[in-house]
């Protein structure tokens, strides 16, 4: 199981809100504090230099709040309704880009529709913040250009949380402020890599690069990997129709992994390669079978590596499925708390893998920019590189040939071959990636190009990224889509106003030619300056190059040239590409209505466990899941069990903390950075906590609906109003009130321990992504 985390990629980069921002929002982020908290100095800069206003939008007000020009603050769950509380503004005073929506839009029209019914009135009652806030931030966002936005978790984080995204880049779009320079919008990634890491896909519902798991995809990673792909599919298994037709007569809580096997003389019939995995917010799930859980087997072992356990929702669901697992293998510098958070004596292996500065490679930033990291020392005493405990992993089992054979592949007059009998670590990983994933424009990022930016960090423009001397006219990091080695990168994402070679983009073509009569291709008017292409085009395949850039390709190049522009290891399509001066991915309409998902316009659902019962019937969440990512999931049977708010009338959020990140294993293992925050906490607005009697200082419970409660220190926080606590998710160690430390192996105990937040974070996950709902739960507070 993986990780999917849903937050997009950042359009452009900080050095550009320096530069041209002359307004910012920043929405479900808090930059002063959280990684990277360079970001802050950028919004500050921008503050400084282009006089440029900045608003915050947030439950709680945190130190990027006391920053801002405006503050407002709004009820945890009610971005969307926020949102179209100001689309309604901009629509009825006519504040739209009208050029953009005609051009470069598809179903604009749907969201005016329901923006309509946001009134300032109904957003007020909804969202918690005054109408005249509401007024005064639409007009000046509005009015203001170029205006970007941010948004991290606290956007993400909600069973609504794929919504929330789409409906803040609607806002950018409709306003005009996508593809500009100052505008955009700008996801701010936690960690030095987590982009990096989601371009890889350490996910349970698609592969490296973003690509899906139809079959067609495997034949493209098979042929990249240098392995057969019909013996490479054998370890799948798959299910019969005879078999299937048997399991849909069985009733729900079947055990399904008889039913599913590898059918020798079906080998294209259903099957788990195309299926979704576990997610690793409801992994626990494949242990316990406690929901309808679809599966070839029972989930025995769990490999932990680079991830924290702790700083995922439902600690008690983990802590159970860790005590019937077989087998617990963590891999990690500093040891990781999911090993002790079960009381299993036996079948847990803890391998030391060495830090940062013993390894080297490439990473992603926020960004999309590539950094080079170079080692410092070799690993000390005997932790092991990450990728040489997968190595050995892979020796021991017996598929190290197959596991390695992708770096020793390359492409030779088009055709890609193995070129060599062993690989160079870690250059020729960097490299086998920029082959493999096209579909992001990876192709360029070559470690030979990443090596060289980093030797010349000095001569490159901080603000545009642009560089100078032996990297002119190269961005820095060569942020994706690069589409080859002599294309520069992209530093702004859909910039129609820039050529192709200096990384000019319209809106990519994914989702057909037409929907309901509609063209999905950008107008005529869309082209890239010195574009042979005029207007809006298809994604380049090989079925349509000909056509469409009017060439004609000879046999030869028909042979060699993949599918399309995504799976082409002959570098054909960029080729032709490039002489037509336009991407391979088309030049299309951004659609903001998407007809897959169960919301095809975004809309505001109440959380699962609303603190408002009253608003329940009006804006419930979504029906129950039957099957995602391998388990059904409750939605509207959860939310309407019973008015949670009357037992628990509290709605408690998460914060991040400036010295402590993800599950705080590395820094709580600081006595510096422990000394910050020396132990777990709450903050509780005084008239809160005087309620229950509890004092500044002194231990109090949080209780959660799930009948699972933590103990944590109350400190008077006038940050957050009476009706609601916000917490940090960074401790473990402590568990219900139970102190773990005697489970620690020798010398490992960090200096700090705490309750885990997470052990109460409320039932509730998004749809789309399963991400949990971390930041609109509800929960008791009781004196200790």
């Amino acid at each position: 199981m993986a990780n999917t985390w849903g937050y997009g990629a950042m359009t452009n980069h900080f050095g550009d809100v320096t530069k041209n921002a002359k307004m910012m929002l920043v929405i479900g982020a808090n930059s002063a504090v959280a990684n990277p908290v360079g970001g802050m100095k950028h919004m500050l800069q921008a503050k400084d230099r282009n006089n440029a206003k900045l608003v915050v939008v947030d439950p709680v007000f945190t130190r990027t709040a006391a920053k801002a020009d405006m503050y407002i603050r709004i009820r945890p769950g009610t971005d969307i309704a926020f949102i179209y509380g100001v689309l309604h503004l901009i629509f009825k005073n006519g504040w739209e880009d009208k050029e953009v929506i005609k051009t470069q839009t598809y179903a604009v029209e749907e969201i005016k529709e329901e923006a309509a019914k946001w009134t300032p009135e109904e957003v007020a009652n909804v969202t918690g913040c005054t109408q005249e806030e509401l007024i005064k931030f639409a007009t000046m966002y509005a009015n203001t250009k170029p205006a970007t936005l941010f948004w991290s978790l606290g956007i993400t984080q909600h069973s609504v949380g794929s919504s929330n995204t789409r409906i803040l880049s609607i806002l950018q779009l409709v306003l005009g402020n996508m593809g500009k320079e100052g505008g955009g919008c700008n996801i701010i990634r936690g960690h030095d890599n987590v982009q990096g890491a989601t371009d890889m896909n350490c996910l349970a519902d698609s592969l490296p690069g973003y690509y899906g798991l139809a079959d067609g995809v495997w034949k493209h990673f098979c042929q990249g990997w240098g392995v057969e792909y019909d013996k490479f599919i054998k370890r799948f298994a798959v299910s019969t129709k005879e078999k299937r037709e048997k399991l849909g007569q069985k009733v729900e809580g079947t055990n399904f992994s008889e039913y599913f096997y590898h059918d020798e003389k079906n080998p294209e019939d259903r099957n788990w390669r195309n299926e979704k995995g576990y997610s690793l917010s409801k992994w626990y799930q494949g242990v316990l079978k406690e929901e309808n859980t679809f599966s070839s087997g029972n989930l025995r072992v769990l490999w932990v590596q680079g991830t924290g356990i702790t700083s995922m929702a439902q600690q008690i669901k983990i802590q159970e499925a860790l005590t019937k697992l077989d087998m617990l293998v963590v891999v990690e510098p500093f040891l990781n708390e999911v090993a002790i958070l079960s009381d299993r004596t036996d079948g847990i292996y803890v391998l030391p893998a060495c830090t940062q500065f013993e390894s080297e490679g490439h990473l992603s930033a926020t960004n999309r920019s590539a950094q080079w990291r170079t080692k410092v020392i070799n690993p000390i005493y005997e932790s092991k590189e990450d990728q040489d405990v997968m190595f050995a992993f892979a020796k021991k089992f017996g598929f190290y040939d197959e596991y390695v054979k992708g770096m020793k592949m390359g492409v030779v007059d088009g055709v890609i071959k193995q070129v060599k009998d062993d690989f160079k670590w870690p250059d020729d990983a960097t490299d086998e990636i920029a082959r493999t994933t096209q579909s992001i424009g990876d192709n360029g990022r070559t470690a030979a190009r990443l090596r060289k930016h980093q030797e010349n960090w000095h001569n490159f423009d901080p603000e545009t990224l642009m560089g100078r001397g032996p990297v002119e006219g190269e961005y820095y990091g060569l942020p994706w889509p690069c589409w080859d080695e002599e294309h520069p990168g992209t530093p702004i994402l859909y910039d129609i106003s820039k050529p192709y070679v200096k990384g000019g983009m319209g809106f990519r073509n994914r989702f057909g030619l037409v929907h309901n009569g509609v063209s999905q291709l950008a107008d005529d008017s869309i082209t890239l300056p010195g574009a042979k292409v005029k207007g809006g085009y298809a994604q380049i395949t090989k079925e349509n190059i000909e056509k469409i850039l009017g060439i004609t390709l000879t046999e030869e190049e028909k042979a060699k040239m993949g599918p399309s522009w995504s799976m082409d290891y002959s570098g054909i399509i960029a080729k032709k590409c490039r002489e037509a001066g336009i991407c391979p991915y088309g030049n299309a309409r951004a659609r903001t209505k998407v007809w897959e998902f169960l919301d095809p316009i975004p809309k505001h659902r109440e959380p699962i466990h609303s603190p408002r019962w009253d608003l329940v019937a009006k804006y419930p969440t979504f029906g129950d899941q039957a099957k995602n990512f391998r388990v059904s999931t409750k939605y509207i049977s959860e939310q309407t069990e019973q008015d949670w708010s009357k037992e628990f009338p509290t709605v408690m959020s998460s914060l991040r903390l400036v010295n402590l990140s993800g599950a705080g294993m590395i820094e709580r293992t600081s006595k510096y950075l422990s000394e910050i925050t020396p132990e777990m906490f709450a903050h509780v607005n005084p008239k809160l906590a005087a309620k229950y009697g509890i004092r500044d200082g002194s231990m109090m419970w949080i209780h959660a609906p799930q009948g699972t409660k933590i103990k944590v220190k109350c400190i008077y926080s006038e940050s957050v109003t009476p009706d609601r606590i916000c917490l940090p998710y960074n401790f473990a160690g402590i568990f219900q009130g139970e102190d773990l430390s005697a489970r620690y192996p020798q010398d490992t105990k960090p200096y700090t321990i705490g309750e885990s937040s997470n052990t109460v974070t409320n039932y509730g996950f998004d749809p789309v992504t399963q991400i949990s709902e971390f930041n609109a739960g509800l929960c008791r507070l009781e004196k200790a």
